[in-house]
Parts: C-alpha cells; structure tokens; sequence
C-alpha cells in the first residue's frame, strides 16, 4: 500500500482557500509581525501545501466605504510577506511563476478577493485590481454586492447578476482571472454557468446531496462546472459545510467521492476554509454560524498540517495514487494553467 504521508508531501498540494492573512493583520495591529513565520509557515510545510491561495476577505464594518482601502492594505500585506519570506514563498501572477516557485522549494501564493466588495459597481476596477496581482475572484459572500447576490440570500430575492457583474465577469475572462463561484446565490451560479467561456473554481464548497447548506452545490452545478473545465474545491474544514455532527477527514472524502460521482475524477481539489484559529482570537469561536445556531463539532481539518488526513483515508479507501495527486492538486493546477495570468486579448 502506498505511503500517505510520503505521498502526500511529494505532491503538489493546492489550497484554494485559507483567510490567514487576516490573522496576520490581527497579530499586525498587536505588534506581533512575525506571526506568518512562526505560525503560518511552519503549518503550511507540515501541511505540505506547495500552492496557497490567499483570500482578502472583508468584515462588515469595511464593506462599503472602507473596502477598497482595506483591500489594498491587505493585498500589500501579502506582497510584503513575500519579500519577508522569500526564501520560502513567492507571489505568483501566473501558473508558471507557480511551476518555479515550487520547482525551487518555495510555497506559491495566489492572491484572491472574496466578495470583491473593493470592486464596488466599477467593473473597470477589475483590472487595477489585476495590476496589483490579484488572480482570482469572488463576486458576493453571504449577502449582496453591487455585482451579484450572495448564496445567504437565496431564500428571499435570488438575485442574478447584475449587469456590473456580467462585465465584471467578462473582464476577469479578458484579463485571466480565475472566477470564483464560491458563495455566489443560485441565480448567480446559474448566469455564470450560462456565461462563462472559460474554467474557473468553487475555491471553498461541498455537496448539497451530503449536507444541506445554501452554501453546498447541488449536483447539475457541480455538472455545469466540470463541463466547462472547472474544479470544486472541497470546503474542509467548515463543520456545518460537511457535516456540523461528524466533520471529519473520512466525511471530507465522502464530499470528494460525490463529486467524482457527479463530475469525475478531473473536477475536484481542496479548498478547505481555513478560519478556526481566526474566530478563535477575535471572537473565542465561531460567529454568525449559518445553521440557524444548531450545535455543531469542531471540523477535524482546521489547520493546514491536517490536510494528510485526507490523504490517508483516500489511501485507505482505495484510490489510486494518480487519483490522490489529480484531487490534492494537478486539477486545480490545470485550471490555473488554463486560465491565470492568460488574457484572451
């Protein structure tokens, strides 16, 4: 039988959602600068993780006039950690700054916008945005942005994209940004699937057929996503995304063999949420849990040095060694590939 945790390290393992860099910023505002070194580096190492992308996502209290400021702070974080650390991370704009990074060593991170509420209702905004190296997005989070509404408001107005949205989203297309559909409301996901022209990402989500969640993909999206040439990154360590009474490593993999019923083998990664130790400094656990407030276990991937959980149960259900490899990474790698730092003019 194969080795997992030898496995498991000699792959490329994609992360296509971990929020640390507002930990980061938390231990910033504490005179704690060195919180990505002594914390967050050595996880990803034990994680094995070669490729991270970076989510700037907003609080509420910066979601309107404050988001693009805040953004820009945070996006600048990020480049400076790259000169900080740069004997073992590097920014990367394009799928083959990732190849180099990774072939030298070093820990590739992808910088991504979730809600993209600095964009506002200026679609042109996309590209300062890509200037400043950003490479994928999201359009909403939970509620409503000037593009698109959010999967949190499905059970009242089901907003589709906005026409700002439509050219947001061609722009992303253009400039070879990866779209996101993480988050995004049922109407939104159904204009994209209608116009996208390229692959893109669910960076962060699971199953509606395991865990009902307005937040999971029912199976014809997942189809719609993989026809297009996209991946499901599965959302692993959100409890109630899983499974709120038994997340663990072996429910994780029961997301991912779902979608590889639905889609096949080529169309699922790991995306896995990672934002337990956030809530847990700022707020001493989780806030504005959206399960109505039902109790709920601690997700047993919650931080990167987890994610070999997942390897050995898919070794020890079986899976083939390719198999694990396209899941821990290549799928999301071709992905980026396709699309990242590609503009179609």
């Amino acid at each position: 039988m194969t080795e997992p945790r030898r496995l498991h390290h000699d792959a490329t393992v994609v992360d296509t959602h971990n929020d640390l860099i507002l930990l980061v910023d938390h231990f910033d505002r504490r005179d704690q600068r060195d919180h990505f070194g002594t914390f967050w580096l050595p996880e990803l190492r034990a994680g094995g993780v070669d490729v991270q992308v970076l989510p700037v996502w907003m609080d509420e209290q910066f979601q309107s006039e404050g988001a693009l400021r805040r953004t820009l702070l945070l996006v600048e974080r990020i480049h400076e950690l790259g000169a900080e650390y740069s004997a073992d991370v590097v920014v990367c704009l394009t799928a083959e700054d990732i190849d180099a990074a990774t072939s030298s060593g070093r820990i590739a991170l992808v910088i991504a916008l979730e809600g993209a509420h600095a964009i506002g209702q200026e679609p042109q905004l996309v590209r300062t945005m890509a200037r400043v190296g950003v490479r994928v997005i999201s359009m909403a989070h939970f509620g409503r942005t000037f593009l698109a509404d959010g999967s949190g408001l499905d059970a009242t107005s089901r907003g589709r994209l906005t026409p700002e949205g439509v050219a947001a989203l061609r722009e992303m297309e253009e400039l070879g940004i990866v779209f996101d559909i993480s988050h995004l409301g049922i109407a939104g996901v159904e204009d994209v699937l209608h116009l996208a022209t390229r692959p893109f990402l669910a960076t962060h989500s699971a199953c509606l057929g395991i865990t009902d969640s307005h937040r999971n993909l029912g199976d014809e999206q997942i189809k719609g996503i993989a026809e297009l040439g996209g991946v499901v990154g599965v959302a692993a360590a959100i409890p109630f995304f899983i499974d709120g009474a038994n997340p663990t490593a072996e429910r994780v993999v029961d997301h991912i063999e779902r979608i590889i019923d639905v889609a096949g083998i080529d169309h699922v990664g790991l995306g896995p949420d990672i934002i337990d130790d956030y809530y847990q400094n700022l707020f001493g656990g989780w806030v504005r849990i959206p399960t109505g407030g039902e109790p709920f276990q601690p997700a047993e991937i919650s931080r990167p040095s987890d994610l070999p959980k997942i390897t050995e149960v898919m070794v020890r259900r079986g899976y083939r060694e390719s198999d694990i490899r396209k899941v821990l990474g290549e799928n999301v790698m071709r992905v980026l590939h396709d699309v990242m730092g590609r503009p179609t003019r």
